[in-house]
């Protein structure tokens, strides 16, 4: 077994579960949030959350662990300027991920008592859906440069060098 090969079947696909699974994720809430259907939002938001859970998260273990082992079995160090380019990317996506994860808890269940309440959504959802939304801008830009960095791999030069 070539294990230089499996990290990078493992890590090639750890980079498409996340890359998969945020566009999916913010399509679905999109178009949840479009109906202003309080059930229809707790149910995709519910969904959401499961899938941030068991894909997102996985994938945010496995890309730094598989990542650490290529580049030591392949001779690359850390500093190298598009590694650590990656790396600070990888910093600014979990800036971005961390709160949207919180947000869409809140989401889902403002929508559920609404819902249950049949009520509309409150003002509040739609405040930090607005911001769920924004956030994923700058996290999807830098997980596609991430991919970038990854396949290009081009010569930066790092500021420290």
């Amino acid at each position: 077994m070539d294990i230089e090969l499996v990290l990078r079947w493992l890590h090639v696909i750890g980079a498409c579960v996340l890359l998969g699974t945020g566009a999916g994720i913010a399509f679905f809430m999109l178009m949840a949030e479009r109906t202003g259907k309080p059930a229809v939002v707790a149910h995709v938001a519910s969904t959401v959350v499961v899938a941030d859970t068991l894909f997102t998260a996985t994938a945010v273990i496995i890309q730094p662990v598989t990542g650490y082992l290529l580049a030591r079995k392949v001779g690359w160090p850390l500093t190298e300027g598009w590694i650590a380019l990656s790396l600070i990317l990888y910093v600014v996506i979990g800036l971005f991920w961390l709160p949207v994860v919180w947000i869409q808890i809140q989401l889902r269940d403002m929508a559920r008592e609404a819902d249950a309440r049949g009520a509309a959504l409150p003002e509040r959802f739609h405040r930090l859906y607005r911001i769920w939304f924004a956030c994923g801008f700058p996290a999807f830009a830098a997980v596609l440069a991430t991919v970038w960095l990854m396949l290009a791999r081009p010569a930066l030069v790092p500021p420290w060098s």
